[in-house]
């Protein structure tokens, strides 16, 4: 399904974005990828940071794409879905990835404590680094 029918089906907004703003979710990226290796935060906390890094990339794309998720339309889900439409069907295992994290984060951050391991988290980060690339590199090529 392309991002325009997303459109229609209202999951999806028009988004005119910029460099100025595409720039600054990549500087809340770097703060998200530094403060993920803390020492001393719980493995949740770092999960988190971590989560919302990648979140921010998917963003990022999306934003870059001409669309913004509609509010209250499952926006993170969204979001992460949006993936392997811009960057093509190759991305579709780490779009289960993410969308596994999603749902850890959410238990993290609404259920209880202590639902991610430090490995987990460490992964989580990993994986974030590479996908930082992935985007800035896409980003470049369309000019932003």
């Amino acid at each position: 399904m392309s991002l325009e029918l997303w459109v229609k089906n209202d999951w999806l907004k028009p988004h005119k974005t910029s460099k100025q703003e595409i720039e600054g979710l990549l500087s809340i990226v770097d703060r998200e990828l530094k403060d993920c290796q803390i020492d001393g935060i719980s493995s949740d906390g770092k999960f988190n940071h971590a989560y919302r890094a990648a979140l921010t990339l998917a963003t990022s794309l999306l934003y870059a794409s001409g669309f913004a998720p509609s509010r209250g339309q499952s926006h993170h889900h969204r979001t992460i879905e949006s993936i392997p439409e811009i960057l093509g069907p190759d991305t579709k295992d780490d779009t289960a990835y993410l969308q596994n994290c999603r749902a850890k984060r959410n238990a993290a951050e609404y259920d209880s404590a202590n639902e991610t391991s430090e490995s987990e988290a460490q992964e989580l980060a990993e994986f974030a680094k590479e996908f930082d690339k992935n985007v800035r590199t896409w980003l470049k090529n369309q000019g932003y």
